[in-house]
């Protein structure tokens, strides 16, 4: 060879290495730009310039292996149009995990031996693997300015013992390294799991997120009735918690080997987070999904209603979550008609699902609480004056520096201590979770207690927010 060709050939390599490292440095800045950071006050996400970040989530569960790139697309885009801006994932639900083109995740059914094949091109339909179809997904989510809250490996398979201590160490640094440059990744260790079930392999996995990903946010999905912080609120790796109020109603939690006995008031997984040291966010990231039997297991109990996804949201966030993870029955499993694998009487296909009404009046939540100074806001139940009720007579109450919120479920009167806010009067307004149209009320005096008459009828369902604002 001659010494011309070499001087060509080496300059070749020294540019492909330049090309490589300013792409790589390009991504890195993508993230840094547009991921997620936890505020200031340790109690709210943020975007990296600092603006608010209202989690609204959809469990989209086995979006990964039930759904084809079409479909995928068209499911991304209903809920981008519908206000969600989380998508809760699988990466494997099962070890090994198969999806709907019978391209098979990892090798020998170990997690440590992804099934790869260098050099292919997730857009060339006629070659990509299951990674590859990973890949395109995450890729259509971040031209929506959707996060994919990815949990590595559904817990069963842990506690199983499908995944080893060893093995989860490879397969956490192969995540990591593949989606580490990916703005919109957000990890979800766990999946549905007690910390305390094979908790080696969880302090490794979040013990390994953290040092090769500093970038992105980590939590632990638990199991239902539990919450991240039971186990692992002191962890470095742990930047938020995440609780699973779970499917049950009332008189259905009555478990003695749960350790909460909180039935439908997930509120108060939240009051407990809010009140832990060290300080961090905390959501529901899993409340009774629409239209799914209560109590989970049984097809011919009563479904779970569109008011009541709205009430777990509302009182959730009123209670100082920064966000809030809605469900639906056929969505999280991705339903068809004839589907072998589907679970609690689903029969809904999801393409109907995606419309249900649930679903079309969460952003409302999101809408309003992004419509008023964000990061100051805190949960005050001393606004309610009188004996508050209980149950689904329950008002929750939450503030900023210049404005009160307070959510009924039933539309039951109630009162309030004036005398928070600044001024000798306040402007009050009622606010429709339903449809999210605000009705002013005009000026009221700001002193003592003032009673007030939410629109309609008291009843379950007959939900109302009181705004007082300066």
């Amino acid at each position: 060879m001659s010494l011309n060709i070499k001087n060509f050939l080496s300059t070749l390599i020294v540019i492909a290495i330049f090309i490589g490292c300013t792409q790589e440095k390009k991504t890195q800045e993508n993230v840094d730009v547009k991921g997620l950071k936890v505020s200031a006050n340790g109690r709210y996400l943020m975007t990296a310039d600092e603006k608010p970040f209202f989690w609204l989530g959809d469990t989209g569960w086995l979006l990964f292996g039930k759904l084809d790139r079409d479909e995928a697309v068209k499911y991304l885009e209903d809920r981008k149009e519908k206000g969600f801006n989380v998508i809760q994932v699988m990466v494997l639900h099962e070890v090994p995990s198969v999806n709907v083109y019978g391209d098979s995740s990892v090798l020998n059914k170990n997690v440590a031996t992804p099934a790869v094949t260098p050099g292919k091109d997730f857009n060339d339909s006629t070659q990509y693997d299951y990674w590859d179809h990973v890949d395109y997904i995450i890729t259509e989510a971040t031209k929506r300015d959707i996060y994919m809250a990815l949990v590595p490996v559904w817990g069963t398979n842990v506690k199983q013992k499908l995944v080893t201590k060893q093995q989860a160490e490879v397969y956490t640094k192969f995540l990591v390294d593949r989606y580490k440059n990916n703005w919109n990744i957000i990890w979800l260790n766990g999946g549905d799991i007690k910390g305390s079930e094979q908790m080696e392999v969880w302090k490794t996995m979040g013990d390994i997120l953290r040092k090769n990903d500093p970038n992105h946010l980590i939590t632990f999905h638990p199991r239902g009735r539990t919450a991240s912080s039971d186990w692992f609120n002191n962890e470095q790796w742990m930047d938020f918690n995440m609780v699973q109020s779970g499917h049950r109603r009332y008189d259905q939690d009555t478990s003695k080997n749960e350790t909460k006995h909180y039935g439908e008031d997930n509120w108060k997984f939240i009051e407990a987070d809010y009140v832990m040291k060290p300080v961090k966010p905390t959501i529901d990231g899993e409340p009774s999904y629409e239209h799914i039997p209560q109590g989970l297991h049984d097809p011919k109990e009563i479904r779970w209603a569109p008011e009541d996804v709205r009430r777990y949201g509302y009182w959730s966030v009123f209670a100082g979550a920064f966000g809030y993870t809605y469900g639906h029955s056929s969505i999280m499993q991705f339903y068809e008609v004839g589907d072998p694998g589907a679970n609690y009487g689903v029969s809904i296909v999801w393409q109907d699902a995606m419309n249900s009404l649930g679903a079309q009046q969460m952003k409302h939540l999101k809408n309003l609480m992004l419509s008023r100074s964000f990061f100051d806001r805190v949960p005050d139940q001393s606004l309610i004056a009188g004996l508050n009720g209980e149950k689904y007579e329950r008002v929750i109450a939450t503030r900023g520096d210049n404005y009160i919120m307070a959510y009924t479920y039933t539309g039951k009167d109630f009162s309030i201590n004036m005398g928070k806010l600044k001024g000798d009067n306040v402007k009050a307004t009622w606010f429709n979770p339903r449809t999210g149209k605000e009705t002013d009320l005009g000026e009221i005096v700001n002193k003592g207690v003032k009673k007030f008459n939410p629109p309609g009828e008291p009843k379950n369902g007959n939900d109302w927010v009181l705004i007082l604002e300066k």
